[in-house]
């Protein structure tokens, strides 16, 4: 795998080195070791998956509360989306700042997204399958979200936004926060 740093602190974009011969290829999505020594979560305790019909979907912006703040590894396996996560760590120098990645089927990024950060994705095709690793399981009383278009963060959605849960839409502006966001 080739780890390539992001503009956000921890938190990487994975290139998988993928080896080929007549029969297809064959690439590593996760070792433990590689993982230690960029400072990443080793230990995953739940895998997930989302599908999206419809192209413009919008899922998140989730994260969860300590102790149950979670890293995931996000991988796209049909279709593209664009992932958005947010730096909600308030000692971090990357504080509230965001940052897009394109993970497609065919370019086969993973993004790895550390415990205290908030994270997004809009589907960009039709018929979207995206999987994910989490290193805390879900614990609702924990969950949290921001609001995807929360003008203090600035985030410009390559599409508009033609599905989103009721959940998603509604989660609180940030300076309507009334805890810590993390």
């Amino acid at each position: 795998m080739i780890y390539h740093e992001t503009e956000l602190k921890d938190a990487w974009l994975i290139e998988l080195e993928l080896r080929g011969d007549d029969r297809g290829f064959f690439a590593r999505t996760m070792c433990r070791d590689e993982f230690e020594k960029h400072g990443m979560a080793t230990d995953y305790v739940q895998q997930n998956m989302s599908v999206s019909a419809f192209k413009g979907t919008l899922r998140g912006m989730h994260y969860q509360l300590r102790p149950y703040a979670e890293a995931k590894l996000i991988r796209c396996l049909h279709g593209a989306i664009v992932d958005v996560i947010v730096d909600i760590r308030e000692d971090s120098p990357t504080y509230l700042k965001h940052q897009m990645f394109e993970l497609t089927d065919s370019n086969r990024h993973q993004l790895y997204v550390p415990p205290g950060f908030a994270h997004s994705f809009q589907t960009l095709t039709d018929d979207v399958e995206v999987s994910y690793l989490v290193s805390s399981p879900y614990a609702p009383q924990y969950e949290r979200g921001l609001r995807y278009n929360d003008e203090r963060l600035g985030i410009q959605w390559p599409e508009t936004v033609t599905t989103i849960s009721d959940k998603d839409a509604a989660w609180p502006l940030i300076g309507e926060q009334t805890e810590p966001l993390f």
